[in-house]
């Protein structure tokens, strides 16, 4: 086992989720048994009340996380109060059970959202504050920075050891690939799939960090083995593609052929979304290792594998 975690046990809120089930691999492969990862579900243990985080926090000396209510654009744009008030009650109560909990450290995991609307890309960590976020995802990109000043303020007057990890825009195996969770490349990937014209949002010029959920997850385990409050470090690729870029490739691996538009009347998102890399590489000693077409490959080869072989191609 990795020394660091030896004898500890741990908290993954949102565990069970796309990026969380990834986390929990991620602290498997360093030697930790499923005990000792503490994965609370919805279903039982609903993380905006108070005695439950409490409850979830209790024996645990490390929490990651990731439990948030998140969809993709339609989403975000159609529930921006209850996002944020969902997020808050979750956050603040997880925050304040930590604290009572005694654990040693708390490292959350946001997003490039809490990064101001028009930040200059590559987005750098010191300028995450310095103004307002995109008002087209006004709930939850207000929640991610929430993370941030939550680590701070609990920093601040208690001591607490926490961090906050921006994550670039995971995907992979296992994502969500229909209906509100999904985002631009399984929604794509799934458009591949059926008998009709590929329709996209926007006019394809924005441009997005993606990075694989397994370099992801590696990078949130890293921080919380490395990262001391209140550090911000983004976790990302440190590159950018266009959507027009993206959806060519998908479209290519995934043998489409049928025509690709542009919808110039739906809403693209912001023009950039890219973040720096650099405090990741110097403070986790963090790089991504699997690229964007790699990925993709894998994330399209999961998908056809998970259809009815009367619908793959």
């Amino acid at each position: 086992m990795n020394g660091f975690w030896s004898g500890r046990r741990i908290l993954v809120t949102g565990g069970a989720g796309f990026v969380g089930r990834a986390v929990a691999a991620a602290l498997a492969r360093r030697g930790l048994r499923a005990a000792d990862i503490v994965i609370p579900r919805s279903r039982n243990c609903d993380l905006r009340i108070a005695s439950n985080c409490e409850q979830a926090v209790r024996g645990c000396s490390i929490v990651i996380h990731l439990a948030a209510p998140t969809g993709n654009v339609v989403f975000s744009r159609s529930r921006p109060a209850s996002q944020f008030r969902d997020c808050t009650l979750i956050n603040t109560h997880l925050f304040e059970a930590a604290r009572l909990a005694a654990v040693e450290r708390v490292v959350s995991v946001g997003n490039l959202l809490a990064y101001p609307a028009r930040a200059v890309a590559p987005f750098d960590e010191a300028q995450v504050r310095d103004g307002h976020v995109d008002d087209g995802y006004l709930g939850i990109a207000l929640a991610k920075r929430q993370l941030i000043d939550l680590a701070d303020l609990y920093h601040r007057e208690y001591a607490l050891d926490a961090a906050t990890v921006l994550g670039a825009n995971a995907y992979g195996p296992h994502d969500h690939f229909h209906g509100a969770q999904a985002h631009v490349i399984p929604a794509t990937i799934a458009k591949c799939f059926r008998d009709e014209d590929l329709v996209v949002w926007g006019d394809g010029s924005a441009t997005r960090d993606f990075l694989f959920v397994d370099d992801l997850a590696e990078g949130i385990v890293r921080a919380a083995e490395r990262l001391t409050g209140p550090a911000v470090v983004n976790i990302s690729s440190g590159t950018e593609v266009s959507v027009a870029e993206l959806v060519a490739t998908i479209a290519r691996l995934c043998g489409f052929t049928r025509r690709i538009t542009f919808d110039r009347s739906k809403p693209g998102g912001g023009p950039r979304r890219v973040a720096s890399s650099r405090r990741a590489r110097e403070w986790l000693d963090f790089s991504p290792h699997v690229s964007l077409e790699d990925g993709l490959r894998a994330t399209i080869e999961w998908f056809r594998q998970s259809l009815p072989s009367s619908a793959a191609p």
